[in-house]
């Protein structure tokens, strides 16, 4: 499991290749400064080598563009595709200083995030997929209380009581060892990522 800590965000994240197959079809990154944290996370299509390297063009066109606003981002994973098998992707980016985040998603990655007072953010992703050709992008902006929690995953994610496991006073950590024993399909390539924003 992969962890980072800073001072206004705390992250884990795990992924797990679909079962008897070397490559994992889901990539993810993310990165902490002192303005800003941003992920970024891809389901390529079926599995395999094919879908790993789909996602991989997309992670790596947000590393090297990571001072993009997310919409800018979104189009350049879309471009990054043409001529590859095509992903689900979802981008996020939050402004510590405003308290403001905007996500952008195409396909079936879903984002979840839950404030301490109990509101509950759930935007919708557009259908479909990124593949070079013309796409919708629509980006959200929302505003979130200090020790939100947040959850993202890709589609291999067999999720059971989010809301209630988010909510609770569990720590990240804890919440996301019991997502990675508990939670996860072997029948496809399958990615989570949980943080708290501070």
């Amino acid at each position: 499991m992969k962890h980072l800590q800073q001072e206004l965000v705390e992250i884990y994240a795990y992924q797990s290749a679909k079962e008897g197959k070397p490559y994992c079809g889901d990539s993810y990154y993310f990165i902490a400064t002192e303005e800003y944290f941003l992920c970024v996370l891809a389901d390529g299509l079926g599995s395999g080598r094919y879908a790993y390297e789909a996602s991989s063009a997309v992670v790596e066109v947000v590393k090297d563009n990571i001072n993009d606003d997310v919409e800018t981002l979104m189009k350049r994973c879309n471009e990054v595709l043409a001529q590859k098998r095509g992903a689900a992707v979802a981008v996020l980016k939050v402004n510590f200083l405003t308290r403001e985040f905007e996500y952008s998603c195409v396909g079936n990655i879903r984002f979840y995030l839950y404030t301490p007072t109990g509101k509950a953010i759930y935007p919708l992703p557009i259908r479909g997929f990124l593949s070079g050709r013309p796409q919708n992008i629509r980006t959200q902006r929302f505003l979130y209380e200090p020790n939100s929690k947040f959850l993202f995953h890709t589609d291999g994610f067999t999720v059971n009581n989010t809301k209630t496991l988010i909510k609770s006073c569990q720590s990240v950590e804890t919440i996301a060892n019991e997502i990675k024993n508990k939670q996860f399909s072997k029948e496809d390539d399958s990615t989570f990522i949980i943080g708290s924003l501070r």
